[in-house]
């Protein structure tokens, strides 16, 4: 069994990172250099996440889509380091009640950290 962490972490997370530079790049007209910095992430990264190796394999809802371009536009606008933990930290929960952790990964429940015992 792995945790609802161990989930998050190595599918969603780069899959919401992955669908952040695509938005960056695609609505905002940003440069990989450009979103690397936002990121935080090397460039070399962010062309990886645009090639789909890696955070290829998780399709998001189209709420959840909005929810991270919502992310994008923000960090783009700048952000305290705080406000953008609190943010990937939102979407990374949206993700969970939108059910597709029920769905893909069901033995795995919902994050107790954040407070999120079950879908609502």
């Amino acid at each position: 069994m792995k945790t609802t962490c161990e989930v998050m972490v190595q599918r969603i997370l780069p899959a919401i990172r992955a669908e952040l530079a695509r938005c960056m790049i695609a609505v905002h007209g940003k440069s990989q250099q450009e979103v690397a910095e936002v990121l935080e992430l090397s460039r070399a990264a962010v062309s990886q996440y645009l090639n789909d190796k890696r955070g290829a394999e998780i399709d998001f809802s189209e709420d959840a889509q909005q929810e991270i371009k919502r992310f994008a536009a923000s960090l783009l606008e700048g952000m305290s380091p705080k406000e953008q933990v609190a943010g990937m930290c939102n979407v990374c929960k949206f993700v969970q009640r939108s059910g597709w952790l029920n769905k893909n990964e069901p033995d795995s429940g919902y994050c107790i950290l954040c407070g999120d015992d079950e879908p609502k």
